[in-house]
């Protein structure tokens, strides 16, 4: 039973944070990205001896986006519901991504989550500097995840009231938990997922996979990416998820050199205007 014990303690924080959670409203839409170019990018990074990983790219591609839509880049306020509270939502300066990340803790696989800051206005080179140094299996012992470390040795009630006390103020918690949650699960065979990472936007990446799409009339491969997106209808409805949903497609699909913080704002430069359009699962 002693192995059983010691998972249980090392997954305590995750424990906490799905009951606080759960009063969340979520929502969830996907949709088809071609990395095309994103993959162009990074090929040709690599070949002058930089090396981006695809969550980079949509890492670059949040922070841009939900800087466009601070309507998305908010949470709702502590004490609602209440009877005699109002609904209310606080807007956040800046976007913050809350990075998931899988990493051993004392043996045991445990779900971390990393802080990537200042991601409106970060290049893609800065961005990957931040998420190396998340890597390393060494991870769980970095200064910033001594709270998680901490959860893990409390008393289940202290745990439990402390981990609600950090996040009852707004700022307080986007220190804590982010403004923007960003999964990826795209290194196994993982098509598509949805998940309620604590705020008003969730992102889930799946693996970047050749499937047939239409062009011109013909079907043609392309590297695709299905990227779900998860959202609170606490804070914000259907139809302004879209619209962030939207712009990160455009965003990711025109994708170019300048992206890197170098040149002018991504979206529609050079884009390719024809559709994407699938036709069912593709190859594997």
């Amino acid at each position: 039973m002693t192995p059983a014990v010691t998972a249980e303690r090392r997954r305590r924080h995750t424990l906490y944070f799905l009951e606080w959670a759960a009063a969340q409203r979520p929502v969830h839409l996907d949709t088809d990205i071609d990395m095309s170019r994103v993959l162009a990018h990074r090929a040709a990074a690599r070949a002058d001896g930089r090396r981006y990983s695809v969550v980079s790219y949509l890492l670059y591609a949040t922070g841009r986006v939900l800087a466009r839509h601070p309507g998305a880049n908010a949470a709702m306020a502590p004490g609602w519901p209440g009877r005699l509270r109002r609904p209310r939502t606080v807007r956040f300066d800046g976007v913050t991504a809350k990075l998931a990340l899988d990493r051993p803790v004392e043996g045991e696989r445990t779900v971390l989550s990393a802080l990537l800051p200042g991601l409106e206005t970060a290049t893609l080179a800065e961005i990957q500097e931040r998420v190396d140094r998340y890597r390393g299996e060494q991870a769980a012992d970095l200064p910033e995840f001594k709270g998680v470390r901490m959860l893990s040795r409390l008393p289940v009630p202290v745990g439990r009231a402390a981990f609600g006390t950090a996040l009852r103020d707004p700022r307080r918690r986007a220190a804590a938990f982010g403004t923007v949650s960003v999964s990826s699960l795209g290194h196994r065979v993982v098509d598509g997922f949805h998940s309620s990472g604590g705020t008003a936007v969730t992102l889930c990446a799946g693996r970047v996979v050749d499937r047939p799409v239409v062009r011109d009339g013909a079907v043609v491969p392309a590297p695709v990416m299905r990227l779900g997106l998860t959202f609170d209808h606490r804070v914000i409805d259907g139809a302004a998820a879209a619209d962030v949903l939207t712009d990160l497609h455009d965003t990711m699909e025109a994708f170019h050199e300048g992206a890197d913080g170098t040149g002018p704002d991504p979206r529609g430069a050079d884009r390719d205007p024809r559709p994407l359009r699938g036709l069912g699962q593709g190859t594997r």
